[in-house]
């Protein structure tokens, strides 16, 4: 048998077998090396390819289309640095548990260590940041070969969807011929095993459930107890919303929602679900005053640092995170119980022993109330006509299609959408990159989201905006509608919030921090197809963003502010709340 049969067989199985396992879409960055796999995804019937010529936007730009999908996508590039500019993505895969199947081709390895050109040690290359890492066989046409390439297309697409779900990479190792027959009459087939259609091996898992008994004891447990909170930090299980307000309910405990839970909007119930609490927890009198018995937490750890300081300060409160697929993401160090267990079954089955509702608590009256208040003291400030970053959550929450999807870009904008994105009855999905919490790559995953069929809203500052340029090329390409809002404010504005804020008076500031690009987008914008609007006044960027979701493609709303001022008006605000929030303590019956 020659080479180029071998070759064939070899990719075409592993491909066939990804596809039968349910992956349904590969982004593959163009290279030499890589062409056996990238034909055979290409010829594939069943499988979407993209292509992005940028390995380290494609790497991102894949891990928002298994984001968004919450399925794995295959990842596809040829040897040497190409596959080091995927570790970015792969990082925040890892940590923000999305499934990604990593394949880099590589050199045969009697190229290796030998000084031949596009030759780097791939084995291993992600290290920890992977579940999985396998060095696959060279190609053949042997039976027991094409089995092995089956059961780890399989294998990989199954570890990388169970839980916690994650990256896993498979390395490629070819010879030359690299170019496969993609017109052999078998490219496609295997040795007959079960249904046709069926994968050679099926991977499953199920969820965790606790036994009666933990959750009698649960039951009985938290309903002795009356100072106790429900925390949901970022998650996208669609479910949990309507839960998670049953149990607030039957305990009578509020729920502090992160803007990423999914819980401040859609149909369900928004009683016990508060929005407003990283506003009133900066207040030293409140974390004091406002101790808590129990702490009951869904989702990864909420993007507000005033939250983390409050669990800081009260270290006897009994803190029980509640994880369906095990994992540690407990910062604080202050759990007292790791519960691994479906967070809805959790709801359910809590909720299912206590019976009705409980009637409401001073505790939760008060947490109500400061709520609240607070509320209408940011959203009568949001509406103040003054060039204010945290307008922008409010503004386009009103005008929001149903159903779209918003992301973040880190730094400012998740934060502002913390203080300012309140809950709705309208169906908003959430998204940020919340595991390394990185600038880098924040333009690809939103696309990749774009692409997973989603009309997208992406919030970002000047430099993420700038760090990921390329990240626009899918926008072109591929037709993408994407409305970007690229907050201006001439650097990183978060620094201005930090101590580093000091030295704001000193070149220091500015050259190491405040890091000013003096970047004129409009041909950046224009060169990737889109179409750049710069509102001079609130009611232009309603017109603007109103306009943006009438029309196909890209288009890109700069909003200009200024970074002290900015700060200024933000710290007015929480002044404006601590002494609101003080007033309520004197007088309120906690």
């Amino acid at each position: 048998m020659n080479p180029t049969e071998g070759l064939t067989a070899y990719v075409g199985a592993f491909v066939d077998e990804l596809a039968r396992s349910g992956l349904e879409h590969a982004v593959v960055s163009p290279g030499s090396r890589s062409t056996p796999l990238a034909m055979a995804l290409q010829a594939h019937p069943k499988l979407k390819i993209w292509i992005h010529v940028d390995e380290r936007s494609a790497g991102f730009f894949a891990l928002g289309l298994a984001k968004a999908l919450g399925k794995p996508t295959a990842l596809l590039c040829t040897s040497g640095t190409a596959a080091a500019n995927y570790f970015p993505a792969v990082v925040e895969a890892n940590l923000a548990r999305v499934p990604l199947v990593v394949l880099t081709a590589d050199r045969p390895h009697e190229l290796r260590d030998v000084g031949a050109p596009q030759a780097v040690d791939q084995l291993g290359m992600y290290g920890t940041h992977v579940k999985w890492f396998a060095e696959m066989a060279l190609p053949e046409a042997k039976e027991p070969v094409l089995r092995y390439a089956r059961t780890f297309a399989a294998r990989a697409v199954g570890t990388s969807m169970a839980g916690p779900m994650g990256p896993v990479h498979l390395n490629f190792p070819f010879r030359e011929p690299l170019v496969p027959d993609l017109a052999a009459p078998s490219l496609w087939e295997r040795a007959a095993r079960g249904e046709a259609s069926a994968p050679y091996v099926r991977v499953e898992s199920g969820q965790r459930t606790l036994p009666s008994e933990e959750l009698d004891r649960w039951a009985k447990e938290l309903s002795g107890m009356e100072r106790g909170l429900i925390v949901c930090g970022p998650q996208d299980d669609p479910r949990l919303g309507e839960a998670v307000h049953r149990l607030a309910g039957a305990l009578g405990f509020p729920v502090l929602a992160d803007p990423l839970s999914q819980l401040r909007s859609g149909p369900h119930s928004k009683e016990w679900i508060l929005e407003g609490y990283d506003a009133f927890l900066r207040d030293r009198e409140a974390v004091e005053t406002l101790a808590p018995e129990v702490v009951i937490r869904f989702g990864a750890m909420p993007v507000s640092k005033a939250y983390f300081l409050y669990l800081k300060a009260h270290p006897e409160c009994r803190q029980i995170v509640v994880d369906p697929d095990g994992g540690w993401r407990e910062p604080s160090l202050l759990a007292t119980d790791m519960v691994y267990a479906d967070p809805v079954g959790f709801c359910e089955g809590v909720v299912s022993r206590l019976g009705s509702d409980r009637k409401e608590l001073p505790w939760s009256r008060f947490w109500k109330e400061l709520n609240r208040e607070v509320r209408e003291i940011l959203a009568e400030e949001t509406r103040k006509d003054v060039p204010f970053e945290g307008r922008i959550f409010p503004e386009l929450a009103e005008l929001f299609p149903d159903n779209g999807l918003l992301f973040a870009g880190n730094s400012m904008p998740v934060r502002d959408m913390d203080s300012f994105f309140f809950n709705t009855s309208r169906s908003i999905r959430t998204m940020a990159n919340r595991g390394a919490n990185g600038i880098d790559g924040v333009v690809s995953t939103a696309l990749g989201a774009a692409a997973a069929g989603n009309r997208i809203t992406l919030v970002l500052g000047d430099l993420s905006f700038y760090h990921d340029l390329n990240g626009f090329l899918p926008a072109k390409r591929y037709g993408l509608d994407a409305t970007v809002v690229v907050v201006n404010n001439e650097g990183g504005g978060i620094f201005s919030f930090l101590p580093q804020a000091g030295q704001a008076e000193s070149s220091t500031f500015e050259t190491l921090f405040g890091t000013p690009v003096g970047l004129d987008f409009a041909c950046a914008v224009e060169m990737y197809g889109g179409r750049l609007e710069r509102p001079d006044s609130w009611e232009a960027f309603r017109q603007a963003y109103i306009s943006s979701l009438n029309q196909k493609g890209l288009t890109v709303i700069e909003v200009r502010t200024d970074r002290a001022e900015n700060v200024r008006l933000h710290r007015r605000i929480w002044d404006r709340i601590a002494r609101s929030v003080r007033s309520r303590l004197k007088e309120g019956d906690r």
